[in-house]
């Protein structure tokens, strides 16, 4: 019994010794421990965009946001060794060269390709429908047979092909005239089937003229036979020149430069040729007409005949100097 109260005696006075302790004793001792304390993130930059943000990288913290001194060109050029500097393939001391860049401009012919081939096919038609026209006019062209005036009658009894074929010359003539002209550098209009339009334009109105005035001239001195045969002949040899000239149109265009110079005189050759043909064989069924000298045919060629083709060469040449 004395060693049970002995025992809770001690338990007592214990217990009151852990009680009797201040808060303030315990503040103190937790006190005595440092605990570091981070600090806060501002709630501004949690909303802003990653774009706005602003990251101090270790090397602008270095340099203080400035350049270094290795980037200037001074020190790159000390640090290239003699044998880089002195390379033969590359000239890194030299300076830029500059090479202004010009956009190529491909010029298509797919329009020419097909117009030309209608062309081609408009001519097998005319072949092909009236087949016997065509014989007679190259029998005629050719003097082939002796019967020089029946078929000129037979000739003159169809006109729907002599329209046909006239309007193969002008349509072919006007896109020759167009060629040559773009080929001299003579261009009138920068469009070019344009100028092939006022082409085919300038070669109506100077047939459609020429029609007109020996009509009128047969009518005038009573020699319709005379003017009848002789714009016979022209617009025989026309009709041949548009037929000849298809292929020279073809060779003008699709071959190369070095070479249409050599297609452009044998074309001219060709006309030049045909002109004198023309002149030629039509002086003979006129002078059976009518009795002329040598000497007056010599003179209406030069007024009607020359002096348009002289004065068309003139009005070339003054386009030609104006635009270069």
């Amino acid at each position: 019994m004395k060693k049970f109260l002995l025992t809770l005696f001690i338990s007592l006075l214990v217990s009151c010794s852990l009680f009797s302790q201040s808060p303030t004793d315990t503040l103190s001792q937790k006190s005595d421990t440092v605990v570091p304390k981070l600090p806060p993130k501002p709630a501004a930059r949690r909303n802003e965009p990653r774009s706005n943000r602003i990251i101090k990288t270790p090397v602008d913290s270095v340099f203080n946001n400035q350049v270094p001194a290795w980037h200037s060109s001074e020190t790159a050029e000390n640090r290239l060794s003699p044998s880089l500097s002195d390379h033969p393939y590359f000239n890194l001391k030299a300076t830029a060269i500059r090479h202004t860049e010009i956009r190529r401009q491909t010029k298509s012919n797919d329009l020419v390709f097909y117009v030309l081939l209608g062309l081609f096919f408009y001519f097998a038609l005319v072949k092909i429908m009236f087949n016997k026209y065509v014989s007679n006019l190259m029998a005629i062209f050719l003097r082939i047979t002796l019967k020089q005036q029946q078929l000129r009658e037979q000739l003159l009894q169809s006109p729907l092909p002599s329209l046909l074929l006239n309007i193969l010359f002008v349509v072919n003539g006007g896109i020759y005239l167009s060629l040559l002209l773009d080929f001299y550098g003579a261009t009138v209009v920068n469009h070019f089937w344009l100028q092939a339009a006022y082409c085919c334009l300038l070669l109506v109105l100077i047939y459609t003229g020429k029609l007109i005035v020996l009509k009128s001239l047969g009518w005038v001195f009573n020699i319709q036979r005379a003017a009848d045969t002789y714009l016979f002949i022209v617009f025989l040899v026309n009709k041949m020149l548009g037929i000849f000239l298809l292929p020279f149109l073809v060779l003008i265009i699709f071959e190369p430069a070095n070479a249409k110079q050599v297609f452009v005189t044998l074309s001219l050759i060709l006309i030049i040729s045909l002109l004198l043909y023309r002149f030629v064989f039509s002086f003979r069924p006129v002078q059976n007409e009518i009795r002329w000298s040598l000497f007056h045919f010599f003179i209406y060629l030069c007024a009607f005949e020359l002096a348009p083709l002289i004065l068309i060469y003139k009005v070339l040449i003054d386009i030609v100097e104006k635009s270069h």
